[in-house]
């Protein structure tokens, strides 16, 4: 290959050389998810000079993700998050291509998208969509970088690769809805998404340079807080592994929002709950969150209390609750619902997307 200089100090690294740069340049990946950690994913992979990189992500960059997705600044605001990084990215490296596939990732579109990459890494924040994610490459049979974080810890490994196990064999069971709440809702130390992204970016280098011993049933594990890490085997379980095979007739038509145990309950959006009249606002948010949206006059009742308030309130009001961003406030209207409550919804985006209208209104 020519030279090109901007390679100069991977390919003077011998176990690397210019025939390990044609291996990247050559390399296919996938990006799911251009937020917290496919943000440096994306950011290393593209300045490594991966030959074709793909990101899909729906969602748009909202002010709250600054401090952690580092691609992005005030001028992406607004913006779909797969176009806002293909733009920085063929800044950063305009010699590769970059696809964008600013739609959300389903059932639909999972399986052919992969099949036209050779590496998926996953940068997703709820396990929905990461069955989704696993059982798609389980089909299509493609390697699965795996990455996550909780506040101050994070994990990574590689799944579904050379017969290794897959996310199923460590996860086969996914925890309660709403037991494991996001980054949105619990927090997260920005710099952590940048640890873990970090290593999900140089677990996928490895495995197309072949390079060191890649985390193939291994789990990783790292607290920001003390530095430590840990290391745990994963068995590779074939009774796993043939349920997704089984299933891949019927993948298309599987419904993993069920299997994960969220229900398909009544959701409004924030522009519209500033409009409605005679209406009971809930707020099941802990006291110390922000920000705080009085102009609704909601009553504060946190998650916990919820079930001993629930017969200070009439069953005949039409009730909407919000949380954070609309985790709990699902789980809430499963209890009101459970309780005979009939005219229940929430705020799709919670507090965050109703304090955005908000500010919008009073500008």
């Amino acid at each position: 290959m020519n030279f090109n200089p901007r390679y100069h100090r991977q390919v003077i690294l011998p176990e690397i050389g210019t025939s390990g740069q044609e291996k990247l340049n050559a390399a296919k990946v996938l990006v799911i998810g251009a937020g917290g950690l496919g943000c440096p994913v994306l950011q290393y992979l593209t300045a490594a000079g991966i030959g074709t990189i793909g990101i899909i992500d729906f969602d748009t960059v909202d002010i709250s993700n600054l401090h952690r997705q580092i691609l992005y600044g005030n001028s992406s605001l607004g913006m779909n998050k797969s176009l806002a990084a293909k733009h920085r990215l063929e800044d950063l490296n305009p010699d590769i291509t970059i696809n964008a596939y600013p739609e959300k990732l389903t059932t639909k579109n999972a399986v052919s998208l992969f099949s036209e990459y050779d590496i998926i890494v996953d940068g997703t924040d709820n396990f929905s969509t990461r069955y989704l994610v696993n059982d798609a490459c389980v089909i299509a049979k493609k390697p699965l970088v795996y990455g996550a974080i909780f506040k101050f810890e994070g994990q990574v490994s590689v799944f579904n690769y050379q017969e290794g196990p897959t996310y199923r064999c460590l996860f086969p069971e996914p925890p309660n809805a709403g037991s494991v709440p996001s980054c949105s809702e619990i927090g997260v130390l920005g710099v952590l998404p940048g640890i873990i992204g970090s290593m999900q970016a140089n677990e996928t280098l490895k495995i197309i340079l072949h390079l060191g011993n890649i985390l193939n049933g291994i789990l990783f594990t790292y607290d920001c807080l003390t530095a430590q890490s840990s290391s745990f085997s994963i068995p590779r379980v074939e009774s796993e592994v043939s349920k997704v095979i089984a299933n891949a007739k019927n993948f298309e038509t599987t419904d993993y929002d069920v299997f994960c145990g969220i229900s398909k309950i009544s959701e409004i959006d924030a522009r519209d709950a500033f409009e409605m009249n005679n209406i009971l606002f809930i707020d099941v948010r802990e006291p110390h969150e922000q920000p705080k949206i009085d102009n609704l006059n909601p009553d504060y009742v946190p998650l916990g209390q919820l079930q001993q308030y629930i017969n200070k309130i009439d069953k005949e009001q039409e009730i909407i609750v919000f949380c954070q961003s609309g985790i709990r406030s699902k789980k809430a209207v499963e209890i009101l619902l459970e309780h005979d409550f009939k005219n229940v919804s929430h705020v799709k985006g919670g507090a965050m997307a109703l304090y955005e209208f908000q500010t919008i209104k009073e500008v």
